[in-house]
């Protein structure tokens, strides 16, 4: 048990520190040029983002594979079905992640070839936005929902932290869907607030986790692994 925390917990922050560099910097100059960004910034940043990347969405996976044996023992109604549901969701986000990666790769390949195809290099662009949205900016509050009830309820950590994502959870979800409605748009003072406790819920869980792991208590009322 104690194992399995540590390494869910180093997987968490490893989720920050491959998250946070493309979303803040990498990115910055091909998401500022917008259809014209086929000329307007080097590759080099892109192919370190992308890279990025994929080490971060193999540790979200990494995060859900590790905890699913605890959280499926955890005697709280229908919880087997909401581990896998994290699981799911957890892959989920992952999957979203790469396809956001394929298409800025993508656009790096046609920065290359005939200026027909550079008409593509918008659309390709688009299609990373709505990843942005669609997978760091949703997914994360149905695993807040799901792994912050299995782990309050369990009471595996101290419950303040699993409460900052069963706040968060609502708040990033209202957030996403106000802009899949065109309501509200990423990087408005609303996105900020709705974000905000759910960075500090999974930077806390990674932290606690590698830092001390479960509960020795509460693993004790764990049911019996199968």
């Amino acid at each position: 048990m104690r194992q399995a925390a540590g390494i869910a917990g180093a997987l968490y922050l490893v989720t920050f520190l491959a998250g946070i560099p493309p979303a803040l910097f990498l990115y910055r100059d091909v998401v500022v040029a917008g259809a014209d960004a086929l000329t307007a910034s080097a590759n080099g940043g892109i192919q370190w983002g992308a890279l990025l990347d994929v080490v971060n969405a193999c540790a979200c996976v990494g995060t859900a594979v590790v905890l699913f044996p605890v959280l499926r023992r955890c005697r709280v109604r229908f919880g087997e079905a909401l581990a896998l549901g994290f699981v799911t969701a957890r892959v989920l986000e992952a999957a979203i992640i790469f396809v956001g990666v394929v298409s800025l790769l993508s656009l790096v390949a046609l920065r290359t070839g005939p200026t027909a195809a550079r008409g593509m290099g918008g659309m390709l662009l688009t299609v990373h936005e709505w990843t942005v949205l669609l997978g760091p900016g949703l997914i994360p509050a149905f695993n807040a929902a799901l792994l912050g009830w299995l782990l309050y309820r369990a009471n595996l950590i101290p419950r303040m932290i699993p409460a900052l994502g069963l706040l968060g959870a609502p708040l990033l979800a209202t957030s996403a869907a106000l802009s899949v409605l065109g309501v509200n748009r990423p990087g408005t003072v609303l996105s900020d607030l709705a974000v905000a406790p759910i960075f500090v819920w999974e930077l806390s869980l990674g932290v606690y986790l590698l830092g001390w792991g479960f509960r020795p208590a509460a693993v004790a009322a764990l049911t019996p692994s199968r």
